[in-house]
């Protein structure tokens, strides 16, 4: 998005706009450690809390991590159109 023009209107932190923010892995140079951590810490979290693989609550699948929560519809459809969708996911 970024290397395409759009930018986000404000601050990454204060004094550091979106727009003098670069593309790619410079960006880790120009963000500040706090806000690193703070993406460190959130991702670890839902690694730990929230994205489990258990066991005997309706996974149909290794990774899937609903646990018997989001359905969004998974199981209303058919077994050729959950074969279709989980292809698209991995390709």
């Amino acid at each position: 998005v970024t290397s395409a023009g759009i930018r986000l209107p404000g601050e990454l932190a204060y004094g550091l706009p979106f727009a003098d923010v670069p593309t790619g892995l410079a960006a880790l140079s120009v963000v500040p450690a706090a806000g690193l951590a703070q993406i460190f810490l959130f991702v670890g979290f839902l690694e730990l809390y929230v994205m489990k693989d258990i066991p005997g609550t309706g996974n149909e699948f290794p990774g899937d991590f609903r646990n018997g929560a989001l359905d969004f519809g998974w199981d209303t459809f058919d077994a050729d159109t959950k074969a279709y969708k989980r292809a698209i996911e991995l390709n």
